[in-house]
């Protein structure tokens, strides 16, 4: 489901994976969340780092947990508004720095992004 980059800690690749989830609506606002236990095998992690992905989340309001009911996440949609636009923005950035890496301007960068959706659209 998830190959693991050895560069990156584990448990904030699991938190990109769950944030990147409930940003597109695969989790829904207050959806309950599988078992620490069932994530643990899902991912194929100790479930000590599943633990911490969900204190994580829990600390960026993103979940929140019921106690012996378990982890749902947030239902205010101005938070899931707000974390998809900050990872869309950094998105952009990585991109327009890879970009600029490799030689574009910002005009050509935009020349090249209206040419690619004119074509696909």
């Amino acid at each position: 489901m998830l190959k693991f980059d050895p560069n990156i800690p584990v448990y904030l690749q699991i938190m990109e994976f769950l944030k990147k989830r409930i940003a597109s609506g695969n989790l829904r606002p207050g959806e309950k969340l599988s078992s620490v236990r069932e994530m643990a095998q899902m991912f194929g992690v100790n479930p000590n780092t599943i633990q911490r992905v969900l204190q994580e989340l829990e600390r960026e309001n993103l979940i929140f947990t019921e106690r012996g009911i378990g982890n749902f996440v947030t239902k205010d949609e101005r938070v899931i508004a707000k974390m998809r636009e900050e990872m869309a923005a950094k998105m952009i950035e990585d991109f327009i720095k890879s970009m600029n890496d490799i030689g574009f301007s910002d005009k050509e960068i935009i020349q090249l992004l209206e040419k690619k959706i004119k074509k696909e659209g």
